[in-house]
């Protein structure tokens, strides 16, 4: 179940990134991460702390529910 989850938030967050053209490497340097914990998250492999959503949900410009909503329905 965690691993679905993980998954799920990882595709959300390749959705929005690619929405947007942004590269991993430019996501990760306007949330101020290493560009590999990106690639880790969306292939859902990685866990990620509420400090790493908040700093991707405000790289989108979005709230961290906004994420996550669509991971938990």
């Amino acid at each position: 179940m965690e691993t679905d989850i993980l998954l799920k938030l990882g595709q959300k967050i390749r959705y929005e990134r690619t929405k947007r053209k942004m590269s991993q490497e430019q996501l990760a340097e306007l949330a101020d991460l290493n560009f590999r914990s990106i690639s880790y998250i969306e292939c859902g492999r990685h866990d990620v702390k509420c400090t790493t959503l908040e700093k991707i949900a405000k790289a989108f410009d979005m709230e961290v529910y906004e994420l996550l909503h669509f991971v938990l329905s």
